[in-house]
């Protein structure tokens, strides 16, 4: 689970898809930190090492262990109230992610979130394999296809769920193209039965 925050995404994958169990936190921030102990030590979230640097991660002790790659990565370079730095921001940790995913041998689902902000960002530095001014959610599909991956995405409210707020998100989901045609079958329908 990566920049996992509180862990909701954690929970939301056990409460939709039942046994999933999470074998590593990786959060930076200090509250959300102690709230994810918290949540251990209460029984609530999986025991399991945590890090605190997505950047430095040792990705080869989970090589072959990690089904599904989990995340919010930082929405900061992309939110509509901050700077939107995008790609320029030092919090894009897309890049690392990237890294990530190969070291860990590809695992068969990557499953991410960020802000409604990320719809309207385009790569600003020269430094990408997509050229300056592509959208960087399109950027962030053409990488996951290039891993091997199809790539989805979409914008949700927690609304639609029975919040009483809308909290827009945009969740990515990539799904092993190697996979056997039955196991896509059965994660499509796993996440049709969550909506």
């Amino acid at each position: 689970s990566l920049c996992a925050g509180y862990g909701g995404i954690d929970l939301g994958l056990r409460r939709a898809l039942g046994a999933v169990r999470t074998i590593t936190y990786v959060e930076i921030e200090a509250f959300p930190l102690a709230n994810l102990v918290k949540k251990i030590e209460q029984g609530l979230l999986d025991p399991c090492p945590l890090y605190t640097d997505l950047k430095t991660l040792p990705w080869e002790l989970y090589r072959g262990k990690v089904d599904i790659l989990s995340g919010g990565f930082p929405c900061q370079p992309f939110s509509l109230a901050g700077r939107r730095a995008g790609d320029e921001d030092p919090r894009h940790l897309w890049p690392h992610i990237v890294r990530g995913i190969k070291r860990l041998g590809r695992p068969s689902i990557i499953f991410f979130e960020n802000v409604e902000g990320i719809l309207r960002s385009e790569l600003n530095g020269e430094h990408w394999s997509d050229p300056a001014g592509t959208p960087v959610l399109l950027h962030i599909h053409r990488e996951m296809e290039r891993l091997g991956y199809e790539a989805t995405s979409g914008l949700f409210s927690a609304s639609e769920v029975g919040a009483p707020h809308q909290r827009k998100r945009v969740f990515i989901l990539g799904v092993r193209s190697d996979l056997k045609p039955t196991g896509r079958r059965v994660v499509a329908d796993l996440l049709r039965r969550t909506r």
